[in-house]
C-alpha cells in the first residue's frame, strides 16, 4: 500500500499508523484493521497556509479473467455496473461534451479512460464469484473520492477529489474503508461503519406529469389525471407535478398562466382526493429565460474567466441552463423563501429535487466538491425540515442518510434505448435499459442507505414505444429492487389486464433480496424471499432469446422477457 500526498511544491510518501511532520504541515495518519477489513483515516494538519495538490493510494489487488470490476457513475443518472476487466468506460463523444460534460465526470482530468482502466466514485469492489474487494469511502462530505482500477498493474488507486484545496485549519481528508467477503456482509460493514439513521419511510407509489406529458402540463391535465386515478382508486400515495408549471426553471414562484388557480390550490384539491402532493423543482440551477438569469447575474457560478458557469443544455429550457453559486447568501435567501413557500403556504409533502449536481460544479478555493455538495444537501434537509425529500441528478455518496428518497439510475426512455445519446457516449442519458441495468447493480443501497427509486412504471398502449415484455420486466425489476413506485399513464384509461399488472407492484413489494446476479451479458438472475417462499425473477434485457436456469431447471426466455419462479 503506497500513500502519497503532493502540496504546495512538496511530494511525500506516507505510512498507515504513522504521524509525520513537515516544515509546513503534520500528518495523522490511523489504521484499524481486522481479519477481513481495513479502515484507513487520514487528517493534515497545516502549521501554515498550504495547498494540496493530490492525496492517494495505490493498493494492489487480484484480477483474473472472470473478474467482474462494479464502477458506480459520478451521480444518481449515470449508468452503472459492473465490467469485466476487458472493457473501458467509453468517454463522452467529442461533439456533446460542452453541453453534456457536468452530468457526470467527463470534465474530471485525473481520470484514465484507456482500455485495462475503469473507474467508480464513493465505492467499488472487484467480484471473484461470491466474494468482493470492497473499497468504499466513509468521508464523501469532505471529499469525494475517485477508485480507479488498473487491471494490468494488478493495482486499484484511490484518489482524492481535492486538487488546488487551500488549508489553513485542521482537516480529516480521508475515512476509508477495504473489505473482502461475501457481497450482503461487505455491504452491511460499510453501511454500519457510515453511521447512517435508521431508515424510517415506507415503500410508496405515485403519478407522475412527466413521463406522458412531459413540460406540456397544464392545471386542465393535471386535474383529469386527479380524477381519473380517484376512479379507478389504485393504492397510489403520492401524486406529483413535474417539470412544466414554472414560468422557467429557477423563477419558481411564478408559475405558468396554464395553472390559473395557482400551485397551493392544485395541492389543495391533490389533498382532498387522498394523496400527499409532490411538486419537481431544480433548486441550483436557472435558464437563460428565467428573471435570475436576466437580472441576478452575481447569483451565478463563474469560472476562471469570470463567465457563468454552464451547467448544461436542455431544448425544453430554451438551451443552456446555469449554476447557482450556493455559498451567494443572497442564493440562500431566495431558496429558503421558495421552500418555505412550497412547503408552508402552497403545503406540497413531497419534493423532488433535480439537477443536483450542479451545485458543486465550481467550488472555491477552500472547498472541495464534496464539502460543497454536503453544505448544499444538508441546507436543503433543514429548511425543508418533516417534509420529504426525491433527491435526483445527485452525487450519491452525497444523499447517504440525507433523504428519504433518492433516483438510482437514469430516467426511462419511452423506448428501450435512446440511440443517439448511447453513440455520443453519454452515461446520464435517457435510456430504459441503461436505467435497468443500473438499478440491478445498485440494488444494495435500497432500504439502507434511502429508499431507492428506480424511475417510473409505464403500462399504457399509447405514447409508447416499450413492447409489453419491456413493460413487465421494467415493473418486475422495479418492484423488486425499488421502495418508490410511480407511473405517468393515465390510469382511467386501463383495461382489466393492465389493472391487475400494477397490483404486481403490491404483490412483489417489500421482498427480501438476497443477491443479483448477472450470468450471461444483460442476462439477470434475482434471487428473494417473500412471505417466507424463495423465489428467482429472470430477466432477459436483451433482443435475443437465451436460456435461463432456476433451480436446476432451464427455460427459454423470449427478447426483453422476464419471468419470477418459485426456487
Amino acid at each position: 500500500m503506497i500513500t502519497a500526498l503532493s502540496y504546495n511544491d512538496q511530494s511525500v510518501q506516507l505510512t498507515p499508523g504513522d504521524m509525520r511532520f513537515f516544515e509546513e504541515l503534520y500528518v495523522d495518519y490511523k489504521i484499524d484493521q481486522s481479519a477481513n477489513q481495513k479502515r484507513l483515516q487520514l487528517t493534515i494538519h497545516p502549521k501554515q497556509k498550504v495547498v494540496v495538490k493530490s492525496l492517494s493510494i495505490k493498493i494492489p489487488l487480484q484480477f483474473n479473467n472472470e473478474s467482474r470490476i462494479f464502477c458506480n457513475g459520478f451521480q444518481s443518472w449515470s449508468e452503472s455496473r459492473e465490467f469485466s476487466t476487458q472493457e473501458k468506460i467509453p468517454r463522452l463523444n467529442f461533439f456533446a461534451r460542452s453541453r453534456m460534460q457536468f452530468y457526470g465526470d467527463d470534465h474530471v482530468a485525473m481520470i484514465k479512460r484507456t482500455k485495462g482502466h475503469l473507474h467508480s466514485w464513493t465505492y467499488g469492489y472487484v467480484r471473484q464469484k461470491d466474494r468482493l474487494q470492497f473499497i468504499g469511502s466513509l468521508a464523501e462530505h469532505r471529499a469525494f473520492t475517485l477508485i480507479q482500477y488498473d487491471t494490468k498493474a494488478k493495482q486499484a488507486i484511490i484518489t482524492i477529489d481535492c486538487e488546488g484545496l487551500e488549508l489553513e485549519h485542521s482537516f480529516p481528508i480521508l475515512d476509508l474503508l477495504i473489505a473482502e467477503g461475501k457481497e450482503n456482509w461487505v455491504f452491511n460493514t460499510y453501511f454500519n461503519s457510515l453511521n447512517l439513521r435508521p431508515l424510517t419511510q415506507t415503500p410508496l407509489t405515485g403519478w407522475t406529469s412527466w413521463y406522458n406529458h412531459f413540460g406540456k402540463i397544464s392545471e386542465v391535465i393535471v386535474l383529469q389525471n386527479l380524477e381519473a386515478l380517484t376512479k379507478q382508486s389504485p393504492q397510489v400515495d403520492i401524486f406529483q407535478i413535474d417539470d412544466g408549471y414554472q414560468a422557467a426553471v429557477g423563477d419558481w414562484l411564478d408559475t405558468k398562466s396554464t395553472f390559473p388557480s395557482g400551485m397551493g390550490s392544485l395541492a389543495n384539491k391533490i389533498k382532498s382526493k387522498g394523496f400527499r402532493p409532490g411538486i419537481w423543482l431544480a433548486p441550483f440551477v436557472c435558464d437563460s429565460r428565467s428573471m435570475i438569469f436576466k437580472q441576478r447575474k452575481q447569483w451565478l457560478q463563474k469560472d476562471k474567466k469570470g463567465k457563468p458557469v454552464k451547467a448544461g443544455y436542455n431544448p425544453g429550457w430554451g438551451g443552456w441552463f446555469y449554476a447557482l453559486d450556493f455559498y451567494n447568501k443572497d442564493v440562500q435567501d431566495y431558496l429558503l423563501a421558495v421552500l418555505q413557500t412550497i412547503t408552508q403556504k402552497w403545503g406540497y409533502e413531497i419534493l423532488k429535487l433535480d439537477f443536483l449536481f450542479a451545485a458543486c460544479i465550481n467550488p472555491p478555493a477552500n472547498k472541495t466538491r464534496g464539502q460543497l455538495m454536503a453544505d448544499a444537501m444538508d441546507f436543503l434537509r433543514r429548511t425543508i425540515g418533516e417534509q420529504k425529500i426525491l433527491a435526483c441528478g445527485v452525487p450519491l455518496g452525497s444523499a447517504f442518510g440525507k433523504v428519504e428518497y433518492c433516483r438510482i439510475g437514469p430516467d426511462i426512455h419511452l423506448s428501450w434505448e435512446h440511440n443517439l445519446l448511447k453513440i455520443l457516449h453519454h452515461r446520464e442519458r435517457v435510456s430504459t435499459i441503461a436505467a435497468l441495468r443500473t438499478t440491478l447493480n445498485r440494488w444494495q443501497l435500497n432500504n439502507r442507505v434511502f429508499q431507492s427509486d428506480p424511475d417510473v412504471i409505464l403500462l399504457r398502449d399509447h405514447n409508447i414505444n416499450l413492447n409489453q415484455h419491456q413493460q413487465y420486466t421494467t415493473l418486475l425489476i422495479n418492484t423488486l429492487l425499488g421502495n418508490l413506485h410511480f407511473t405517468s399513464d393515465n390510469i382511467g384509461k386501463y383495461n382489466d389486464e393492465q389493472l391487475a399488472e400494477f397490483g404486481n407492484i403490491y404483490t412483489w413489494r417489500n421482498a427480501e433480496i438476497k443477491s443479483v446476479r448477472e450470468t450471461q451479458k444483460d442476462l439477470y438472475l434475482i434471487s428473494c424471499i417473500k412471505d417466507g417462499i424463495k423465489w428467482t425473477a429472470a430477466c432477459n434485457l436483451t433482443a435475443k432469446k437465451c436460456t435461463a436456469s432456476v433451480a436446476k431447471t432451464n427455460f427459454e426466455l423470449l427478447p426483453y422477457e422476464s419471468i419470477i419462479l418459485r426456487s
